[in-house]
């Protein structure tokens, strides 16, 4: 093993992960180098799913890692890959914003595209990549994230993420002050148009048929036939 390992405190760790995963090398002989980022991105991922952990914008930025993950009060929570169904959806709902906003002030952007909830910077603690979010202040905006609540924002929810979405991510967009935010359902084929007025959310149930009004884009209908929503939904693994 290589002495980073061996010179910290939690070299039997740091062994006990190596001789457990090293057969996923196959035959494939690692040098200490390699054992050693092997052995690190092993215990971090480990780490990443404890909830006596708290992580911040500077530490989710720096993972380097392909799965897509979301923190919530400095919780990371792991995301799914999505379903046809989920970017059949996402793709007719951008494609309508997109038409609608062009020449506007206000941009559209799907994910991955981080999401600074509290605008603390690199100390945020609850950092998302909404599905879809459509910001009017030019100032939250840095080249690499918003800073602050998006004016709308748009889930598509599937069986995986659906308490993430509709508890969790529901309270923060509330909490930090989301103007609008929806929850489309292809599995039920329905939507739910959260408002917030007079310190809550107002909420409109709508269905796969209906022409929505975006109340924060005046003018603005979103027509959900031409979200081609399937009739099951299913998640893929990642």
């Amino acid at each position: 093993m290589s002495n980073d390992c061996v010179a910290n405190s939690v070299d039997i760790i740091c062994q006990l992960v190596y001789d457990a995963g090293k057969g996923l090398k196959g035959n494939y002989e690692m040098d200490d180098k390699d054992k050693t980022l092997y052995v690190k991105e092993s215990l971090r991922k480990e780490q990443q799913y404890s909830a006596e952990n708290r992580y911040t914008y500077a530490d989710y930025a720096s993972w380097g890692t392909e799965d897509r993950y979301e923190l919530i009060d400095g919780i990371a929570y792991m995301m799914s890959a999505p379903s046809q169904a989920h970017q059949e959806a996402l793709g007719a709902l951008f494609v309508q914003l997109y038409i609608f906003l062009k020449g506007k002030p206000c941009k559209v952007f799907l994910a991955p595209f981080d999401v600074c909830l509290n605008a603390a910077g690199d100390k945020d603690d609850t950092v998302v990549q909404p599905d879809l979010i459509v910001v009017c202040d030019k100032s939250k905006l840095d080249g690499k994230r918003c800073n602050g609540a998006p004016d709308l924002t748009v889930e598509i929810l599937s069986p995986s993420n659906r308490k993430h979405d509709t508890v969790r991510k529901l309270n923060k967009y509330f909490q930090v002050g989301v103007q609008e935010y929806w929850m489309v359902d292809p599995d039920a084929q329905t939507v739910q148009v959260c408002i917030l007025k007079d310190g809550k959310y107002d909420i409109k149930d709508y269905s796969d048929s209906d022409i929505i009004p975006v109340h924060v884009l005046d003018g603005c209908m979103i027509n959900m036939q031409e979200a081609q929503f399937s009739k099951k939904l299913i998640d893929y693994p990642i």
